[in-house]
C-alpha cells in the first residue's frame, strides 16, 4: 500500500472539534454514540476531566482528511458510571503494589447500553476496524495506563478485540422482544395467566394512583425537564450519593434530541411525582433513568416496563432494552440476554489473573441466565394451558 493512502490516527480532547455530520456518518443512527448525545455530556459538565472523565477521543482520517473511524475515548481516574463493574480488580491491583488508575475507557458515559464503540463509515475500507483497534493499543501503550477497556460493545466489535488481544468480559441484562404483538394485550396473552393476572393488576393499581403523560418532540418543555431532574437527583442520591448527570444535560438533549426521547411522566393531582427517560433508536427503545418522589405501588414498573412495551409495540420496534440489573425485570416479559466488554491489561501476571476470573465469571454469568429463563420466565410453554 502506498504510504501516501495510509490512514492516520489523531486524539482529540473534545468532541466540539470534530464536525458533527463527519461523527455521525460514522456512528450511524444509534443514538447513544451520536455527535449530539456525546457532546452534551461534555458541554454539560457531566462527562469531563474534572468528573473522571477525560476525553481523548480517537479519531481515523483518510488521505483526504475525511474522518473513516472513530472511538469515544476517555482517561478514568475512577470506575464510576461504567456499570461493568472492575472495583475489585483495581483493589486487587494496588494491594499487589500497582496503580490501576489512570485507565483507558471506550464508553459512553453514564450508559449502560450496548452498542457500537468501533465507529465505522459504511463505506470504508475492511481493514479500518482493525487500524482503529490498533491505534486504541498504541494510544494505551504510549501512556501510563494500567488497561484500556471497551465496555457495552456489540458482539461482532467484541470478536474482533479478542482477536487482537483483548479479554472478553460476558454480563447479563433484560430486554423485551417484539414478537409480533398488536397489542398489550396480545403480548399478555403470551403470558401464563398468572402473570397475565399481576401485570393487569399492577397496571391497574398503578393507574388508578397517578396520570400518566408521555412526551416526545416539541411537547417537551423546561419545567418538565425540571421535575425530572428533581426524580433523578433524588434516586441518585439514594443510589450513590451524587448524581452523573448535571441539569444542564437534560437541557441540550431536549434542545438536539427531542424527536429521539420518550419521557414518561406521572402525576399526583398538578404535580410530577415521577418520570422515566427512554431514547429511541431505529428498532429500539431504550430505557435509561428513573426517578420518583413519593410512595407508588407498582408505579416504577409501569413508567419504565409497561409503557415501554406499549410505545414498542404501537411504534412496530424491535425491542425494549431496560438498562443495567433488574431481576425483577424478567417477571414483567424481559428476559436475560448477554452483553459484553473486551479488555486489554498491560502487567501480565494480573493479565493472567484477570483472565482466570474472567473464565470462571463467564461460566457462572451463562448459567444464571439459563436457570432464570428456565424457572422464572412469564411466558406460557408448550403444553401450557391458556
Amino acid at each position: 500500500m502506498d504510504g501516501a493512502d495510509r490512514p492516520t490516527l489523531r486524539v482529540v480532547d473534545r468532541l466540539a472539534t470534530v464536525p458533527a455530520d463527519a461523527w455521525d456518518a460514522c456512528a450511524g443512527d444509534h443514538p447513544f454514540v451520536t455527535h449530539a448525545f456525546l457532546q452534551a455530556l461534555e458541554e454539560s459538565g457531566s462527562a469531563t476531566a474534572e468528573t473522571g472523565w477525560l476525553p481523548q477521543h480517537l479519531l481515523l482520517e483518510d488521505s483526504g482528511g475525511n474522518l473513516i473511524g472513530a472511538a469515544p475515548l476517555y482517561v478514568k481516574s475512577h470506575s464510576y458510571g461504567e456499570y461493568v463493574f472492575d472495583h475489585g480488580w483495581a483493589d486487587a491491583y494496588e494491594r499487589a503494589g500497582g496503580h490501576y488508575y489512570p485507565k483507558l475507557q471506550v464508553a459512553v458515559p453514564f450508559t449502560p447500553v450496548p452498542g457500537p464503540r468501533l465507529l465505522l463509515r459504511p463505506e470504508a475500507r475492511a481493514d479500518t476496524m482493525r487500524l482503529l483497534i490498533s491505534g486504541l493499543l498504541e494510544v494505551a501503550k504510549r501512556t501510563a495506563v494500567s488497561s484500556l477497556h471497551v465496555t457495552f460493545p456489540t458482539r461482532p466489535e467484541c470478536d474482533a478485540l479478542v482477536n487482537a488481544g483483548f479479554l472478553r468480559r460476558v454480563g447479563r441484562q433484560f430486554h423485551w422482544e417484539n414478537q409480533g404483538y398488536r397489542s398489550f394485550d396480545d403480548f399478555l396473552g403470551a403470558l401464563t395467566a398468572r402473570k397475565r393476572k399481576q401485570i393487569k393488576r399492577e397496571r391497574r393499581d398503578a393507574n388508578a394512583a397517578v396520570r400518566i403523560e408521555l412526551l416526545s418532540g416539541a411537547d417537551l418543555k423546561s419545567h418538565h425537564w425540571d421535575a425530572f431532574f428533581r426524580f433523578y437527583t433524588s434516586t441518585s442520591d439514594r443510589k450513590w450519593g451524587s448524581p452523573y448527570l448535571t441539569r444542564e444535560f437534560f437541557d441540550l438533549l431536549g434542545q438536539r434530541m427531542a424527536d429521539r426521547i420518550l419521557l414518561v411522566m406521572a402525576k399526583d393531582g398538578a404535580r410530577y411525582v415521577a418520570g422515566a427517560l427512554n431514547l429511541i433508536g431505529s428498532g429500539t427503545l431504550y430505557g435509561r433513568n428513573w426517578g420518583c418522589v413519593g410512595d407508588f405501588p407498582f408505579l416504577h414498573f409501569e413508567a419504565c416496563y409497561y409503557r415501554a412495551i406499549d410505545f414498542a409495540i404501537a411504534r412496530g420496534l424491535n425491542r425494549v432494552e431496560a438498562g443495567a440489573q433488574g431481576p425483577h425485570k424478567l417477571q414483567r416479559g424481559y428476559l436475560p440476554q448477554p452483553t459484553y466488554s473486551a479488555h486489554w491489561i498491560r502487567d501480565p501476571g494480573f493479565r493472567r489473573a484477570v483472565a482466570d476470573f474472567l473464565r470462571r465469571e463467564t461460566v457462572a454469568v451463562e448459567n444464571e441466565m439459563d436457570e432464570l429463563e428456565q424457572s422464572l420466565s412469564p411466558f406460557r410453554r408448550e403444553g401450557d394451558g391458556p
